[in-house]
């Protein structure tokens, strides 16, 4: 049985280069939670982030087990924004608003992510659990560089991408901040970590 890797599949999307570039990100399915709070500190973050991975897994030996196709589970992904879109460049976290998701193949249908969200309920009960959802998401159009290093370093870059970059090439923002976690923070320095960092744009008009 083969397994689909699709950071391999997908490298334009989970391994862009370290320099700003556009893509054109199609439709994708994802499970997603909402939340608020600063990550590092808020326990919603933990909840959330433990119940994806848990409904993840469990989708995953679903369609191993009775479609006959594996694949590695995809990094973990956050949209970001606040009312203050400055609070990220300040790195004020309290402020931010989020929504944790992770990629999911398109042959995972709405039965299979039930039928694994019961299963999870049943077995370890996550505390997020009945909070996680099944949702596709299109982006379109965006502008993304791969950031290597500490999160708390990304200000300058997020500050150039959106003052400098965007503008100069003609853009406008057209939708919410988004990272990929390429790296296991648990596992990886700090200084070593890999995130894609994403904004989708849209042609400014004249």
């Amino acid at each position: 049985m083969t397994k689909v890797d699709f950071k391999k599949t997908l490298k334009h999307l989970y391994k862009p280069p370290k320099e700003f570039g556009t893509v054109d990100v199609p439709e994708m399915q994802f499970i997603m939670v909402d939340g608020h709070g600063d990550p590092n500190t808020a326990q919603e973050y933990q909840d959330v982030v433990e119940a994806l991975y848990a409904v993840a897994y469990k989708m995953k030996f679903i369609s191993k087990k009775t479609l006959g196709k594996d694949y590695v589970v995809p990094p973990l992904e956050g949209l970001w924004w606040a009312e203050d879109m400055e609070t990220f460049t300040t790195r004020e976290k309290s402020a931010w608003d989020w929504t944790m998701m992770i990629m999911t193949p398109d042959w995972i249908t709405s039965e299979i992510f039930a039928d694994a969200v019961e299963e999870v309920r049943k077995k370890k009960n996550p505390a997020a659990v009945d909070k996680v959802r099944l949702e596709k998401y299109h982006e379109g159009l965006s502008v993304q560089i791969m950031h290597i290093g500490s999160y708390d370093d990304e200000g300058p870059i997020i500050a150039e991408m959106h003052n400098d970059f965007i503008p100069e090439n003609g853009f406008v923002e057209n939708g919410k901040h988004h990272e990929i976690y390429l790296s296991d923070p648990r596992r990886v320095a700090p200084e070593k970590l890999k995130t894609v960092l994403r904004q989708p744009v849209r042609a400014r008009e004249e």
